[in-house]
């Protein structure tokens, strides 16, 4: 399975937070799947550690490769599905994310109940 996982539950896997839950935990720790972390992702934690919203120790997209992850970028195609989401849902990085998982095929692990919401991506709930 490939997984895409939603800012927080990288930095709740980052940091080892025990807000993860067993079944996004043993997704994450599955070895015959493979865990993507969108640049999106990135640049929602620069920003808000920016904004003095986040702490984050060290670099983010190093903890990528860090924790086994492999990297997903955002290209054309994912700004422009984005944008075009049939879904009243205004915070940028989620819509994105949701475009590269509907895009690419990917299962988004999130708590987040806005993303749980939508229909049209395959999800796993992380909290």
């Amino acid at each position: 399975m490939n997984l895409l996982l939603d800012t927080h539950v990288f930095l709740w896997w980052d940091r080892r937070e025990t807000t993860l839950n067993a079944d996004a935990r043993a997704a994450i720790e599955d070895p015959r799947n493979d865990v993507f972390i969108s640049a999106a992702s990135m640049w929602e934690i620069a920003i808000k550690r920016r904004l003095g919203k986040l702490t984050f120790h060290g670099s983010a997209s190093s903890a990528i490769g860090a924790n086994g992850f492999h990297e997903l970028p955002i290209v054309p195609i994912d700004a422009e599905d984005a944008g075009n989401l049939a879904w009243h849902h205004n915070d940028p990085f989620d819509r994105l994310l949701v475009a590269q998982a509907m895009r690419l095929g990917l299962v988004l692990l999130t708590a987040d109940r806005s993303i749980r919401s939508f229909d049209g991506v395959a999800l796993l709930p992380a909290g």
